[in-house]
């Protein structure tokens, strides 16, 4: 995800100050993982410096001043080449498990005990996206059909790498 394009997007949507776009950054985008006060700033600064966002107006506040950003025609700019360029597919989805795998068979231990962990991990959390699929609004329903299809994806591999596991044991282990 990237935190600048999404928050210039936020801020070609209306300009905002750093708390909204917090709010409204968490709401849509960080279920489960709230964008932290600092990294908001911090980025909200960096677009400035770039000249994608400028401050339109500062009201004092119960702390700092509230500084209200708006997106300029740079911003839009990048923002409109962001969506409108695909995502680059992933051709390394499972470089993490694929390396735990075959390092488990070259030190000869057991890599299919850890294939069944992580498949236990992987069905917990399709329990968790799948409760929340239930109780959420579309948001929530859209969120958790994306990482319950990941999450199945990695599930056919597990299962596939599996049934492999003497053959690529035999490939890493001379």
């Amino acid at each position: 995800m990237s935190v600048p394009l999404t928050l210039l997007g936020l801020l070609e949507r209306q300009p905002s100050h750093g708390y909204d776009l917090k709010r409204d950054y968490d709401s849509f985008f960080g279920r489960g993982r709230p964008l932290p006060y600092g990294q908001v700033y911090s980025t909200l600064s960096r677009l400035a410096r770039d000249g994608k966002v400028v401050i339109s107006d500062v009201e004092p506040g119960a702390g700092p001043d509230r500084k209200r950003y708006v997106i300029t025609d740079r911003g839009a700019t990048e923002v409109d080449q962001w969506l409108t360029q695909p995502v680059e597919p992933e051709p390394h989805l499972q470089t993490v498990l694929f390396a735990k795998v075959v390092l488990a068979l070259m030190l000869d231990r057991p890599a299919g005990e850890y294939l069944d962990a992580q498949r236990r991990s992987h069905l917990q959390r399709m329990r968790e996206l799948t409760e929340l699929k239930r109780g959420g609004g579309l948001v929530d329903a859209l969120l958790a059909d994306h990482g319950l299809y990941h999450l199945e994806a990695d599930l056919r591999w597990i299962e596939t790498t599996a049934a492999r596991l003497d053959a690529l044991k035999r490939t890493v282990r001379p």
